[in-house]
């Protein structure tokens, strides 16, 4: 027998009404239901394993009385493809394992450690958000005292914990916003009765609901039987070939001839399309236009990726475009700019809703009205009456208020949310024509199949030669989660599937040529707007030998700049390639270049707290960040260090040259890379950049005269 949850039930909810639920909507026949098991808002069902893929398709997202529920396998459905999700269940329980275990080590280390905590904090404000959520103000101390260096970003899960108490309060919620003095954040219990004067503390928390969604999606990708989803399952795994069809209609298009044929290649898709997008090369663009073709279509779209930044920046794409997207997910995690779009903010505007509030209103009054004491005493039953009144009344308003949610995303020409973000009990039971994914790269395959299980039609982008997924546990990495689903379907259909975007808008060509080479077969090529543009090409930037190149790799071989290790974190740092950042920053601004020009990255992130730190009074505008954090921008001037200098010429994680890729590939217009050579060149990869650098005329060593 298959175990079934189904969650979000009303808490009054009836052993009865869950069977007649299953019997109605879940079209099973009731001799088939075997033990319901309610605990609280929850329900555990035991149904045949050959009826519950079917089931739960049609009761995901379902409505039980007012909402759409959410119902999920408990184990897998064992059969001829559930090796493969078993496996990536296993390793995303590894992955969780990670998360607890650096948490735990983070809880004893106190803050500071590793920047994933706030501690000494005491609320300053309260205010309603976006959605009804309550917005809490939270400052060090009374005296509002500068926050010490974190991790916390906008849109991060957190818990808030009250310190120095032996039974602590605790509420979880998402950082709405962050300060150089003060941090939001974002609780959905907006009646939550926090104590008075507590001191708190925020931890960053991993979201719990995002795995759990994986691993219901996963169970449900495996049990699939006779429906759309198998068939994808049969073509993602390899085990069946995607078909295409000619392409019915021309639509005239201002892309270049490469972007032209992607989008009419994944048109043609029947199944799957795969659009490998490198640095500069209009990925970005070219989804747009499919996205656009397929609502001229009347086809349901979806537009996902795995971060809140890369959907923003989808969404804004969209909106630019005339269309009309639906961002789904918590406010605090969407760009402020673009918070209009979001459902919650549609919502508050719908007029189903707006009658949903006053319907709430009515019911609360009578709620009081029913508990408050009189001198004439009520009429027998007449309390009850009103509470039953007020029930009806509160019914009626969740229902009035789904039917706005309904509405919208109905209206809506795309969707867009992260695929973690995809929830049944918001989306209920909407199937999309088509399901556009970026950045799959940067995905581990198991939130993949979240969006997945809704699409007739999939369409993976993104480059497998930048970012792989970030994998916390070194055993899940080498066991395969780190593998993107668009890397491995690259492996299984190749070319057959994919188109490669090869006119990059960003760099000049030396600085594209070394990634060029080492990563796309030398098949991209620089548009004429960008091949020879330079510093000196920009308003008041002076013309001199060093605005006028374009690369520049600064070898510090023997000139003693060893790496160190940071002592509270064990990251890397090298003062001495910091301090030649600087001196370039210096040099830069004075020819003219402003500090919102430029860009600093390094691998490590205890080099990227030393250069902020002697950034802050040189240039506090500069941006300065980790590989990854820069992943997807880009600026006109980057500055590269590479940090790693040893005798022994151990490099360390700078051997995952894809990371390099990303780094060499943020600058537009000047690139500088600050490395030790001597070092360096024990990897092959950065023998061969240190030649590329000679060949193009861009070698220079720390004991040569700068160049003026």
């Amino acid at each position: 027998m298959a175990t079934l949850h189904l969650d979000r039930l009303p808490r009054t909810a009836t052993p009865g009404e869950v069977h007649r639920f299953l019997i109605a909507t879940g079209k099973l026949d009731g001799k088939l239901i075997g033990r319901i098991h309610l605990l609280g808002s929850s329900a555990v069902v035991e149904i045949p394993d050959s009826h519950a893929a079917r089931v739960v398709a049609l009761l995901d997202g379902a409505s039980f009385r007012d909402y759409p529920t959410r119902v999920r396998l408990a184990s897998p459905i064992r059969n001829d493809s559930s090796a493969h999700f078993e496996n990536l269940e296993r390793l995303l329980q590894l992955e969780a394992d990670a998360e607890r275990e650096a948490r735990k080590r983070q809880s004893l280390a106190g803050e500071g450690a590793d920047g994933s905590s706030l501690s000494k904090l005491v609320i300053r404000g309260e205010d309603l958000g976006l959605g009804g959520r309550l917005l809490l103000t939270l400052t060090r101390g009374k005296q509002a005292a500068p926050l010490p260096p974190n991790r916390l970003q906008p849109g991060t899960p957190v818990v808030l914990l009250q310190t120095g108490v032996p039974r602590p309060f605790t509420v979880r919620g998402v950082l709405s916003e962050r300060r150089d003095r003060e941090v939001v954040v974002a609780i959905d219990d907006v009646e939550a009765n926090l104590p008075d004067d507590a001191v708190w503390r925020i931890d960053l928390s991993p979201d719990e609901a995002s795995r759990q969604r994986q691993v219901a999606a996963l169970h449900r990708a495996a049990a699939a039987s006779g429906d759309r989803l198998a068939e994808l399952r049969l073509i993602l795994l390899g085990e069946k070939s995607p078909s295409f069809a000619p392409l019915q209609e021309t639509v005239p298009s201002s892309l270049n001839a490469p972007q032209q044929a992607a989008v009419e290649f994944a048109l043609q898709a029947n199944d799957l399309a795969l659009i490998h997008g490198p640095p500069g090369t209009g990925k970005t663009t070219a989804l747009v236009e499919l996205i656009r073709r397929s609502v001229a279509r009347g086809e349901k779209t979806m537009a996902s990726a795995p971060s809140n930044a890369a959907v923003d920046h989808l969404l804004e794409k969209l909106l630019d475009a005339g269309l009309k997207p639906v961002r789904i997910g918590h406010p605090a995690r969407i760009a402020e700019h673009l918070r209009d779009r979001s459902l919650d903010a549609l919502v508050e505007k719908h007029a189903d809703a707006r009658l949903a509030r006053k319907f709430a209103r009515e019911a609360q009054s009578l709620f009081r009205k029913a508990d408050k004491w009189t001198k004439d005493r009520p009429q027998p039953g007449e309390k009850q009456a009103q509470r039953a009144e007020a029930r009806e009344l509160l019914a009626v308003a969740r229902r009035t208020e789904q039917l706005a949610v309904e509405r919208i995303l109905a209206e809506a020409d795309v969707i867009c949310g992260t695929l973690t973000g995809l929830d049944s009990a918001t989306l209920g039971l909407l199937r999309f024509d088509l399901v556009v994914i970026d950045e799959a790269c940067q995905s581990p395959e198991p939130a993949c199949w979240i969006p997945i299980q809704r699409a007739a039609k999939v369409v993976l982008a993104g480059d497998p030669c930048q970012l792989p997924p970030t994998v916390i546990s070194e055993q899940a990495a080498e066991q395969g989660l780190a593998v993107s689903l668009m890397e491995r379907v690259l492996a299984l259909h190749g070319d057959r599937v994919s188109r490669l975007l090869t006119v990059q808008y960003r760099m000049h060509e030396i600085i594209m040529g070394f990634s060029n080479a080492e990563f796309y077969n030398g098949e991209l090529t620089a548009h004429d707007s960008v091949a020879e543009h330079t510093l000196a090409g920009l308003p008041g930037v002076s013309s001199t030998d060093f605005t006028r190149t374009p690369m520049l790799f600064l070898d510090t071989s023997g000139a003693g700049h060893e790496e160190t290790e940071e002592g509270e974190t064990s990251s890397r740092l090298n003062v001495g390639e910091a301090d030649l950042i600087v001196d370039f920053i210096k040099r830069l601004l004075a020819a003219g270049v402003t500090p919102q020009q430029i860009a600093v990255i390094s691998p490590y992130s205890g080099q990227v707290r030393r250069l902020r730190e002697k950034l802050s009074e040189v240039a506090p505008e500069v941006e300065i960040d980790s590989v990854d954090g820069f992943q997807g921008r880009e600026q006109e001037v980057v500055l590269v260090s590479l940090v790693r200098s040893n005798a022994e010429g151990n490099i360390g994680f700078l051997a995952d040259v894809r990371r390099t890729n990303v780094a060499f590939t943020r600058a537009r217009r000047k690139l500088i890379v600050v490395g030790d050579g001597a070092c360096l060149a024990h990897h092959e990869f950065y023998k061969r950049m240190i030649d590329y650098a000679e060949a193009v005329g861009a070698y220079g060593s720390v004991w040569d005269a700068p160049a003026e």
